[in-house]
């Protein structure tokens, strides 16, 4: 029997999964932007903008939640500076520490990659124009944002890991379902958004095609999850397996897959409801993982 079901849980409820699930939409959906931009053409970059203008909001949500989740809300401020001298309270050994300090760092870039995606090509916003990719500082601007976007989405699983709970501490795999999870989800989250304009067909045709690889990854990622807890894996899969099995694995990865392949156009139905069924998925999953633990 693993040591691991003999601590206490950390208590985390439904802030705590709110935020890994919007976290993942504010680092993935900037990733994919940041992708679009770099090497996709020139029809797909209204289509970056709209992940750039979904990441900033979605990063001020993920801090009022774990602001919210703090036994003593006002005191957040702590997390990032010692209260005697004011200087920053960065502890590399804590990844709570570390990540406080990625989800500050990348909601600044996510700022200004939010500026840049509302500022048009006019002569009186031009400078602002210049925050977003195919510019020289707005590259630099999306590569760094992309960076610590990469890591806003995958130390959630390393967070976990480190608190020696069941399941979270029994097995490294965490960290890349989070990742590839947060991918697929934020993937979605355009491809229903960017459905509800015709010129975003082009770069829709493309997310789409990309969807279906990340959710043949995530499948694959899930089952490697479940390999990895060993004895651990039978536990878990008699009590929450019903939950995994139709909400993420059927639901969010096997029926979406078929509507993509059924899809005509990103602008179907069929598309569209493959979307909200990821999405839906990606969430499920969170619930799963974070309170099978809590539930032991």
């Amino acid at each position: 029997m693993p040591s691991t079901l003999f601590t206490e849980p950390p208590n985390w409820r439904w802030l705590i999964i709110l935020y890994f699930f919007i976290g993942g939409l504010a680092g993935g959906s900037y990733l994919v932007a940041t992708m679009l931009h770099l090497v996709g053409r020139p029809t797909d970059r209204p289509l970056a903008r709209l992940g750039y203008l979904i990441a900033f909001p979605a990063v001020v949500v993920c801090g009022i939640l774990l602001i919210a989740d703090l036994g003593r809300p006002e005191r957040f401020w702590h997390m990032l500076l010692q209260s005697a001298t004011w200087r920053p309270m960065l502890k590399t050994y804590s990844p709570m520490s570390l990540g406080a300090w990625v989800l500050l760092v990348f909601g600044g870039f996510a700022f200004l990659s939010f500026v840049g995606a509302l500022a048009r090509e006019t002569t009186s916003r031009r400078g602002l124009a210049r925050l977003r990719p195919p510019s020289v500082l707005g590259t630099l601007v999306s590569l760094l944002g992309a960076i610590a976007g990469f890591f806003l989405v995958s130390y959630t699983g390393v967070l976990l890991a480190v608190t020696n709970r069941p399941i979270w501490s029994d097995t490294s795999l965490l960290g890349a379902v989070f990742l590839v999870s947060s991918a697929s989800t934020s993937v979605a989250l355009l491809l229903l958004l960017g459905s509800r304009r015709t010129f975003f067909v082009g770069g829709l045709r493309a997310l789409a095609r990309f969807d279906t690889v990340v959710l043949v990854l995530e499948l694959i990622a899930l089952i490697a999850l479940v390999v990895s807890l060993g004895s651990l894996a039978r536990w878990w899969l008699n009590a929450w397996g019903a939950l995994l099995a139709f909400g993420v694995v059927g639901l969010g990865i096997l029926v979406p897959l078929l509507l993509h392949s059924r899809a005509r156009t990103p602008l179907s139905l069929a598309a569209r409801t493959a979307a909200i069924l990821v999405l839906i998925g990606g969430f499920v999953l969170r619930v799963v993982i974070v309170l099978s633990s809590e539930a032991i």
